[in-house]
């Protein structure tokens, strides 16, 4: 069986900066044991990164979430310290899901994708979305404790979303 790991947006702007969260550093446990696990398992891993530029604020999403966040080769656009190994897959991504990522998944024959990351409620719901509507036959999944939403409310809404698509929520 072909599995792929996707590491959703673990990015330091998403866990200790301007968008940040005490829910997003509590995962971060949980995370690397998974990545840990996955690495001894011969699973391969994919990473994405939110990327954006110096003219976020004239984009759509920056008029509706005026926060300047995962500037291109800033700190806070970095993968978290401890996480991503030389080698694997990172697909940048100048919105919340990748269309890239899921055209991979589609290419690569992966019968697997588990989900892990932040936010749950935006680009976690997304990623995953937009992987079963390209790959509708590969079993896809989310481990809810290594996942963190914007809230306690919007994690849970998007984890039923998800299930109602035929996404596992493990």
């Amino acid at each position: 069986m072909k599995k792929l790991l996707v590491v959703v947006d673990m990015q330091n702007d998403f866990v200790r900066g301007t968008l940040g969260s005490a829910d997003a550093v509590a995962i971060l446990p949980n995370v690397i044991k998974k990545l840990r696990f996955a690495r001894e398992n011969g699973v391969q891993i994919a990473f994405t990164r939110d990327t954006h530029f110096e003219n976020y604020s004239s984009t759509q999403e920056g008029e509706k979430l005026p926060v300047l966040h995962c500037v291109k080769d800033t700190y806070g656009w970095e993968i978290v310290d401890g996480l991503y190994e030389d080698g694997e897959k990172v697909f940048d991504k100048p919105t919340f899901g990748s269309l890239e990522l899921a055209k991979f998944v589609q290419g690569e024959g992966f019968d697997e994708v588990e989900l892990i990351g932040v936010c749950t409620d935006i680009c976690v719901v997304s990623n995953a979305l937009l992987i079963k509507a390209y790959c509708p036959e590969v079993r896809v999944q989310v481990s809810a404790d290594c996942c963190a939403g914007v809230s306690k409310e919007s994690h849970d809404a998007a984890l039923k979303t998800m299930s109602s698509c035929q996404v596992e929520i493990l």
